[in-house]
């Protein structure tokens, strides 16, 4: 009797929560046809396309039912600040544990972020900063000699762009920030390779759809990786010094366990390191795919060969613009937030919308500021000097409707929420970049060759990735 009960009153509730209605001054509610699922298929499926298509129909506000979770999605980038900087209504702590539990088997109850981000801060800028850009150029320095790649010089190699990239600034990253100088050439792969095989299904953990076969493949990667990773065989500074020393001794402040610090590693590792090699396969493969920009970037790095080494990255303006605009059109994380209590926001326009306890409220700046025609001409289309004033200097002004906009590109996160680690991994894609086309004969096998779609799952987890590869050989200089 008790559980017909509860099973009723089960469904009583279900029932209530499928007859929400839109309230006053709240955002236009759009359930989908389907009961409790409403537009989970076609959100998971490809996000940009069914966001692009609730904005045509609803404007830059509006709720939408997920598989029972009713998400408000806000695409006026000019108010994103306003909006986030709630950290009273708006928690994104909640939604950060589900993930992790989901992707990395990971449970870390008394996990402060703002205190990781301010540990972070420490050891990814100012001086610390130029040690680590120090030792990342290094590290790159040695991973591309001739036996480091089993290459003899002036001898071609093909390969895939996207492997050739994610391969080289994995490693490199992963020996600069993780420490671990003992690891050899076959270490170094086998962690690599197992980092790929989880990376691939991550979409997929994240919303709960993998099959039992990718289910074993993910637990086995994981397995592995958290073997690999284990604190204690990674840390080569003392304590105080090192970012990740630093990280264990938060997760040991907190109460975690050893197994749990393991499992934490990985967590870490995709977060420094699950977005630098895409970055830098995009550059290099819009640049081998527009023969205007590889000219005028190698008539930058030619220009700046008198330079002192350290001064090479900094007059880079061509560069940057080919950087930014690589972003603008990858650069594909969805920010979520949790909604503690009603609120109020404001969009930049004035009007007023309330949103409702218990929801989901999600900022997605690829479509806005990003991909939005009317602050981008053709903002589907790869432009190098989108970024540079016709002076060559950087450009910082784009308007919308005679309105300046705040962020023509949001690649890092909105004001109060900065990657930590954007200058290091702008440094290792910029270093990885000019290394390439200053040492190595680089072009694509397919002169006609055009860059391949995107995946369309990997909407929401950061940087984009492609659905196949592009074809290059390439051999180092004499």
């Amino acid at each position: 009797m008790m559980w017909t009960a509860l099973l009723l009153l089960g469904l009583a509730g279900l029932l209530l929560y499928a007859r929400r209605m839109r309230r006053r001054n709240e955002p236009p509610l759009d359930k989908g046809i389907i009961p409790w699922l409403g537009h989970a298929l076609e959100f998971g499926k490809d996000a940009a396309k069914f966001l692009t298509r609730m904005k045509q129909k609803h404007g830059d506000i509006f709720t939408v039912r997920a598989a029972g979770q009713y998400i408000t999605v806000l695409l006026d980038s000019n108010c994103y600040d306003a909006v986030l900087s709630d950290v009273v209504s708006l928690d994104q702590t909640g939604y950060a544990q589900v993930l992790m539990k989901r992707i990395f088997s990971l449970n870390l109850p008394n996990h402060n972020p703002e205190s990781e981000k301010k540990r972070a801060e420490m050891h990814f800028q100012g001086s610390a900063l130029t040690q680590l850009c120090s030792s990342m150029q290094n590290y790159l320095q040695h991973l591309v000699t001739p036996s480091e790649m089993g290459l003899k010089v002036s001898e071609w190699k093909k390969d895939g762009l996207f492997d050739f990239c994610y391969s080289l600034l994995f490693k490199t990253g992963y020996l600069t920030v993780f420490g671990a100088e003992k690891n050899n050439s076959a270490a170094l792969a086998e962690i690599y390779e197992e980092f790929r095989r989880f990376d691939k299904l991550l979409p997929k953990l994240a919303r709960t759809t993998e099959n039992k076969e990718e289910k074993q493949i993910a637990s086995s990667a994981q397995e592995k990786l958290w073997k690999l990773l284990t604190p204690s065989r990674l840390d080569r500074k003392p304590e105080h010094q090192s970012w990740l020393g630093n990280y264990v001794q938060q997760l040991q402040d907190e109460g975690v366990d050893a197994e749990t610090q393991r499992r934490a590693m990985l967590l870490q590792l995709w977060v420094t390191q699950g977005n630098a090699g895409p970055t830098a396969f995009w550059v290099l493969g819009y640049l081998l795919t527009h023969p205007e920009a590889l000219r005028a970037v190698r008539e930058e790095i030619q220009g700046g060969k008198h330079l002192r080494p350290e001064e090479t990255q900094k007059n880079t303006p061509v560069f940057d613009s080919v950087l930014s605009e690589t972003l603008r059109l990858t650069a594909a994380a969805l920010i979520t937030r949790e909604v503690k209590q009603d609120k109020k926001i404001c969009l930049s326009n004035g009007q007023q919308y309330q949103l409702r306890r218990g929801d989901r409220l999600c900022v997605f700046p690829f479509i806005s500021p990003q991909m939005d025609p009317q602050i981008h001409q053709q903002p589907e289309m790869f432009q190098f000097d989108r970024f540079l004033n016709a002076d060559g200097t950087e450009k910082k002004d784009f308007f919308k409707e005679g309105v300046r906009v705040k962020y023509p590109s949001v690649p890092w996160g909105t004001k109060d929420n900065l990657c930590p680690g954007r200058q290091f991994a702008v440094s290792a894609i910029k270093e990885l970049v000019f290394t390439i086309l200053t040492r190595f004969d680089l072009e694509l096998c397919d002169k006609n060759a055009k860059l391949p779609l995107v995946d369309p799952s990997r909407y929401g987890f950061g940087i984009l990735q492609p659905a196949g590869d592009l074809e290059i050989r390439y051999r180092i200089r004499s």
